[in-house]
């Protein structure tokens, strides 16, 4: 039995994403399970790391992709929540078992920090790992460990700012973090704004979401599209922003937010002709609002077992834009780059 797996080289951009195989597999420690992974899925991050343009410190040679799904096929001594056959995922973060998040954990990023889960076995604590929704397919189910729990934890990760029915959420584009968020505000009674630039990706969400309390703003035809959103609101504005845009978004979001408003800042993303923000804008802006800026860093186990079981319960299915063969992972990296993803960018893993 072989372990096909894949590792970046270099920095220097996706042709350093190199399969190697090697004759021996991993085996689980005391406290750990062995992971079959059947899929990955693609991020931002995964793109900028494997460029160089990642911000924090990346491990040489690493296995790249923090999500993936899989079943265990081992446990070490000690485990009893976990056992051979589970669906599993492991965390983002595998030190972020619940709590705040501190310094340490947050470097135990994987596909970063950490080797990631681009390959079919893998050893994980089994304390950061969590059981997938039943309803979902290992596909889909690989789409939630960064963009499904960071928009969970933008949404129910303050406790006396949480969403709430009737309340009305702001998310910016069609990628995965912002479908997600789309998905659990309907799913909890509130209603959405989405922003695109593309008329086409706005039809092909709305089919998935539906017409009720989905609004949109095509931003390339509003570019002040915070003012637009105050509009749709009857002037108050919006009390949840998923911020994935950064520095060329942010002036705008501050516009379209409601007095006593959440920011989340997720991304950086934001590309074309827009504004950067300064600072005295960012302070003026959160006074004059008093609003509240949430710097949102993924999530912990605690919170990816929550978010699953609301999955089960509202029956949300992750929106899936492409699934590239394990062997054509380049591909995958490229089309997710080029922007024409709606939703997540899936690969299948060998077997």
């Amino acid at each position: 039995m072989s372990n096909k797996e894949y590792r970046l080289t270099d920095s220097s951009g996706f042709d350093s994403i190199k399969l190697h195989e090697s004759s021996s597999i991993p085996q689980p420690g005391p406290g750990e399970v062995k992971i079959k992974f059947h899929a990955c899925s693609l991020n931002y991050r995964d793109l900028i790391i494997s460029k160089g343009l990642y911000p924090l410190p990346i491990k040489s040679n690493t296995i790249p992709a923090s999500d993936g799904a899989g079943e265990v096929i081992a446990v070490g001594e000690g485990v009893t929540h976990l056992k051979v056959g589970d669906r599993v995922s492991p965390n983002f973060n595998q030190d972020h078992i619940g709590g705040q998040l501190t310094e340490e954990a947050f470097m135990s990023s994987l596909g970063g920090g950490l080797d990631g889960c681009l390959r079919q076995y893998g050893v994980f604590r089994a304390l950061s790992c969590v059981k997938i929704p039943s309803s979902l397919t290992f596909e889909e189910a690989a789409t939630l460990p960064c963009a499904a729990l960071t928009a969970w934890n933008a949404l129910y990760g303050i406790s006396d700012k949480t969403l709430k029915p009737g309340q009305i959420v702001l998310v910016q584009g069609t990628g995965g973090v912002s479908v997600f968020g789309a998905q659990f505000a309907l799913a909890a009674g509130a209603k959405v704004i989405i922003t695109s630039s593309s008329n086409n990706k706005i039809a092909t969400v709305k089919k998935h979401l539906g017409e009720m309390n989905v609004l949109t703003i095509n931003y390339s035809e509003t570019p002040e599209w915070g003012k637009k959103a105050k509009e749709l609101t009857g002037g108050r504005g919006v009390d949840h922003i998923l911020e994935v845009g950064g520095d060329k978004t942010l002036k705008q979001s501050f516009e379209a937010l409601a007095f006593g408003g959440s920011i989340h800042l997720i991304g950086f993303v934001g590309q074309g002709n827009g504004s950067s923000i300064t600072g005295s804008e960012i302070v003026m802006g959160t006074l004059m609002k008093s609003a509240c800026i949430h710097a949102v860093l993924i999530g912990s186990v605690e919170q990816f077992n929550a978010m699953n079981a609301a999955i089960e319960t509202h029956k949300i299915k992750p929106i899936i834009d492409k699934v590239f063969e394990f062997e054509d992972v380049k591909s995958a990296y490229e089309y997710q780059w080029s922007q024409q993803h709606i939703g997540k960018v899936v690969i299948k893993i060998s077997q």
